[in-house]
């Protein structure tokens, strides 16, 4: 490595940064996240690295070799609901097919609870005469004076970007081409144009139109973020590629991104997951719940052999559904910035932030709204002095004033009991989303590890294992960036589709062969800007099938493309288990339907050598700091605390404790222990 490698994750309240450094280093950071430009955050992380390594920021920029970016751009359109005013031009007949839905609904038990506003409005959806059958078969020509008088209107409107969704276009897109085609020549300056074909190639109808439209919608922010970015960049001196973290786990160019915007919805907290599985296998883990508390939110994700749960359908993000794979996280609004509050004698903890600014009370920013992070302040968590590697002093006083104000006051309890009090609600609202998404795997918490990480997580972890009955916690030093790890860890990933509808038992092995050996020849083809060697692409192969009359269905692993009809009968009986292992049921009597071929193709990375150095004393006393009062729920007891970067590997801390690194705590209460781990994660157990 000649270069400086870089990742980079913006969360809601800081940006994370981690560089490896060409001779094998690693380095971290952090800074406040800037929301109304992202991009301004991101340079000032890399003009801290830059600082790090005693270079100019236009020096360090020209030396880095890759770049690794996970942006929240599209989450924040979705939750604030200011993505581009957006059009659609939809099959005769199926205008509102976005708003008829599914059965899915956030509130089941509240009739009059309202359907997410359309992200299309009806008057900028426009109906076109043309229509396909499922085989592909043109019943009604594409009315191609239709198409010009509604781009025409969707022009009047002030339409930025147009979906087109076009019945069973999956199968014949030409009247999808073509009406970009008419598009082009009518509004050429139009911000962006999503074809449903392109953005997810495949049935079923309602899942289909609501992914197109909201790449439609969000496509315009991300491009105009990332050239914003990229301009920055280069004015820095930068020239290594940028690339961009997808909810799929992989990364990929803007090039590829900027008409897959849909893909980058949940990505943030993705690179998260990639480190954690790293970690868990460096130190022996395979099945583990991957916590990341941040500022903002808390996201789980449940790994099993090593590798993250995925799923490929029925995905909602911000109340739309998008139908492509993405690995399963889930996310509550617990974080050190959640607001607590009493609401009608009822102490309530989040899902509100106090953000990057004002911030907590005791970031002396101007909040004056307790939160989580003054109530560890005031319970003895977090280190006074020095907070944030020393970069600033917490102000307790205004952590103590704004919950005797917020909470104490009127709940009428000591400062000591409030504060608790938010600490165990809290706790309790990450566990108990932690226990529901388990649940859904049919997966036991006892039975599995927490592997901890993000700001809040190592200063959090012990309390969602005590309501988990989990006992043990792996904490990777490098926690507080874990997600920026991730980036760098993270391969390249292409994952494309294709329609074929016709009963299996109809199914000429060798079309099956040609579709399934071109489409990965396609999706092969995506990696070439990155140059890969042959022996850096790995290709998985998938068929879609589903029984007659399903509208979902799976994704079976394909070994192997025979030409044979035993190659058929093979597919079929991996289907049936597979429905019967997923779904309890299987109709063996009964010949599936074939939907489609799949592609998954990664390339691989260079990976870090290692998360972080964990070169240190054996010697506890020679990293031993002082001490510090510290509450663990039945009183203060006086606590030693450490410099976690003076400990070495197999060094054990016993529990209560606080081990302090840079830009977080690891909290040991009594009864639990902690072991340095030789692979640089701390190993917290239950006595």
């Amino acid at each position: 490595m000649s270069g400086y490698r870089v990742g980079i994750d913006v969360g809601g309240t800081f940006t994370d940064l981690i560089c490896v450094t060409p001779e094998g280093r690693v380095l971290l950071d952090k800074t406040a996240t800037t929301p109304e430009d992202q991009s301004v955050g991101v340079m000032n992380g890399l003009a801290l690295l830059a600082q790090r390594e005693g270079r100019e920021v236009d020096e360090f920029c020209s030396l880095i070799e890759v770049l690794v970016h996970g942006t929240t751009t599209a989450d924040n359109t979705m939750i604030e609901m200011d993505g581009a005013i957006t059009g659609m031009l939809v099959t005769e007949g199926h205008r509102d097919e976005i708003e008829m839905r599914r059965v899915h609904k956030e509130q089941i038990w509240d009739p009059s609870y309202p359907a997410p506003a359309p992200i299309a409005r009806r008057r900028a959806r426009i109906p076109i005469p043309q229509r396909m059958d499922y085989l592909g078969e043109e019943l009604l020509a594409l009315d191609e004076a239709a198409v010009r008088c509604g781009v025409q209107r969707l022009k009047q409107l002030g339409v930025e970007s147009i979906a087109v969704v076009f019945l069973f276009s999956f199968v014949d897109p030409s009247h999808e081409l073509r009406a970009r085609e008419i598009i082009l020549e009518e509004y050429p300056e139009v911000a962006h144009i999503s074809l449903s074909h392109e953005v997810m190639a495949r049935g079923p109808e309602f899942e289909r139109t609501s992914t197109t439209l909201v790449n439609a919608y969000t496509a315009p922010r991300i491009t105009m973020y990332v050239e914003q970015l990229e301009q920055k960049l280069q004015s820095a001196g930068c020239t290594a590629p940028l690339l961009l973290m997808q909810a799929t786990g992989g990364v990929m160019p803007p090039s590829y991104v900027s008409h897959r915007a849909v893909t980058l919805l949940g990505s943030g907290p993705t690179g998260g997951v990639i480190g954690a599985a790293r970690a868990a296998a460096e130190a022996g883990v395979t099945e583990f719940v991957a916590i990341d508390m941040g500022g903002t939110s808390f996201d789980i994700c449940l790994v099993r052999d090593g590798l993250p749960e995925v799923k490929a359908d029925w995905n909602w993000r911000y109340r739309y559904y998008i139908g492509l794979p993405m690995v399963d996280i889930q996310c509550i609004g617990a974080g050190g910035g959640s607001i607590a509050r009493v609401r009608q004698g009822t102490l309530l903890v989040g899902p509100e932030s106090a953000g990057a600014q004002p911030g907590p009370a005791c970031y002396g920013r101007g909040g004056t709204r307790p939160t989580v992070t003054d109530a560890d302040a005031v319970l003895g968590y977090l280190r006074p002095t020095g907070f944030a590697d020393g970069r600033m002093d917490l102000d307790l006083e205004a952590a103590r004033e704004a919950i005797r104000t917020e909470v104490a006051g009127p709940l009428g309890v000591d400062l000591i009991a409030a504060a608790w009090g938010i600490e165990r609600i809290v706790n309790a609202n990450m566990a108990a989303a932690t226990r529901k998404v388990l649940a859904g795997y049919g997966a036991d918490a006892r039975e599995l590890s927490l592997i901890a990480y993000g700001g809040n997580g190592a200063v959090h972890a012990w309390a969602i294992a005590e309501e988990l009955g989990v006992t043990r916690v792996l904490i990777p030093r490098a926690a507080p960036v874990f997600s920026a790890l991730g980036l760098l860890i993270a391969d390249y990933r292409v994952d494309l589709q294709l329609a074929h509808v016709s009963p299996i038992r109809l199914v000429d092995p060798a079309q099956l062969h040609r579709m399934l050996t071109d489409l990965s020849a396609e999706a092969v083809a995506e990696l070439n800007p990155a140059q890969l060697n042959p022996d850096q692409i790995e290709i998985q192969l998938f068929v879609q099938m589903a029984y007659p009359g399903q509208n979902f269905d799976l994704s079976v692993p394909v070994p192997s493309a025979g030409e044979t009809s035993e190659f058929l009968v093979e597919l079929i009986e991996r289907f049936h288990d597979q429905h019967l292992a997923e779904r309890g049921f299987a109709f063996r009597e009964n010949s599936p339907l074939l939907r489609g071929v799949r592609a998954l193709v990664t390339g691989s990375t260079p990976h870090p050598p290692t998360l972080a150095e964990s070169a240190g004393v054996k010697d506890l006393e020679g990293a031993r700091t002082g001490y510090r009062p510290v509450h663990f729920g039945s009183g203060f007891v006086e606590s030693p605390t450490f410099d976690g970067g003076l400990l070495g590997a197999g060094i054990r801390v016993t529990g209560p404790a606080l081990i302090e690194e840079r830009f977080t705590v690891i909290v040991i209460p009594p009864g639990w222990t902690a072991e340095l781990l030789e692979s640089s994660s701390f190993e917290l157990s239950k006595d």
